[in-house]
């Protein structure tokens, strides 16, 4: 039987549903409303994807500007900061304050403490609120800020992924040569159509939550088409 304690409650800005984190043996988690897990120190291995992937097709990485939509535990972020070089700026939107807090504290050592990077950039609140501000702004556009297209933390998530949402980001894009990139816990055939509607070549990678077995998570990498 899997032990667990209590270590932080966070409302989730918007809704009536909060997030818990939770330190077991020799790990945290994190869960909503309702007992579903949303990530833990143990699997991260899409999150850790989600950071590299689309840093490792930039031509030049050294000064790369990146934005994180959701910081999570952290693995993103640091994927993002061993992918890009020394002149690289990395902004992290986060929306919820407590959850920033829990990576200073005892989250921070499982991913090596990326927000204290001197690369890093935090901000408290809105990715979307960001893109709607930025244009020409971003290498790499990574977003992981719900379960997928389909929102499980908060339903005005649903912008991020519809065409408004998409073509938002296209603008905040550098150039050609820059990546968009979503997160998800399961494919979606209709919203990798929607990407290509938005004039994005786009590939669909599969990737472990953990090693080479279990469960298989989204990676959509979307580039300008011509």
């Amino acid at each position: 039987m899997r032990h667990w304690t209590e270590l932080g409650e966070a409302q989730i800005p918007g809704t009536e549903q909060s997030l818990y984190l939770y330190k077991g043996k020799d790990d945290f988690f994190i869960k909503i409303s309702g007992g579903h897990e949303l990530m833990s120190t143990r699997k991260h291995g899409s999150e850790d994807a989600l950071g590299s992937l689309p840093c490792q097709r930039l031509k030049h990485s050294d000064s790369a500007s990146v934005l994180i939509g959701g910081l999570g535990m952290g693995f993103t972020l640091a994927a993002v900061l061993a992918a890009v070089g020394p002149n690289a700026e990395v902004t992290v939107a986060e929306l919820i304050p407590e959850v920033v807090e829990w990576n200073r504290g005892p989250l921070g050592d499982f991913s090596g403490k990326p927000i204290d990077d001197p690369r890093t950039r935090m901000h408290t609140g809105d990715v979307a609120k960001l893109l709607r501000q930025s244009r020409a702004c971003f290498d790499v556009i990574a977003l992981d800020v719900d379960n997928g297209p389909e929102g499980l933390t908060k339903r005005q998530n649903d912008w991020l992924y519809s065409t408004k949402g998409i073509l938002a980001a296209q603008q905040a894009l550098r150039g050609p040569e820059s990546i968009l990139a979503y997160w998800s816990a399961g494919p979606d055939q209709a919203f990798h159509d929607r990407l290509r509607r938005c004039g994005f070549m786009v590939d669909e990678v599969s990737v472990f939550a953990h090693g080479k077995k279990g469960a298989r998570h989204t990676i959509w990498l979307a580039s300008i088409d011509g």
